[in-house]
């Protein structure tokens, strides 16, 4: 007997089919040729909107390991790390449904994962540095 495909938490279990299927269909054109810096705040955004939607919904049906969970828990956290282990699961499927890489290569030939910049552009949303 085959062992049952091992449960893959996706965002689209928040934002729903279409809005899902949009966002795949976006990073699949935009995430080969686009710069991290201009990438990592259009998709911190789609963080921020999954995030508006988690907190909707009804907390009676959430599970310690729901996407939604993960997202409220997120918007607590202060560090980039933290915001990792509570999504990169999450952000690597985006990423694979889009048949994109969140791998790079800097100029200089050192490796880094756009993912990082996503979760910095994610938990510094509402900074206005100007302000300060």
């Amino acid at each position: 007997m085959a062992k049952p495909a091992k449960y893959q938490r996706s965002l689209k279990t928040v934002v729903g089919e279409e809005t899902y299927s949009v966002w795949v269909s976006m990073l699949r054109i935009l995430v080969p040729e686009g710069r991290t810096h201009r990438v990592a705040p259009l998709v911190a955004g789609m963080l921020q909107y999954a995030l508006s939607r988690a907190d909707g919904q009804d907390q009676h049906d959430a599970v310690e390991d729901s996407v939604a969970q993960s997202l409220i828990d997120s918007a607590e956290s202060m560090e980039v790390t933290e915001v990792a282990e509570l999504l990169n699961d999450v952000m690597i499927q985006l990423f694979k449904d889009a048949g994109a890489r969140y791998a790079r290569t800097s100029a200089r030939g050192e490796g880094y994962s756009i993912l990082e910049s996503i979760y910095y552009e994610y938990l510094h949303w509402f900074d206005m540095p100007w302000e300060a």
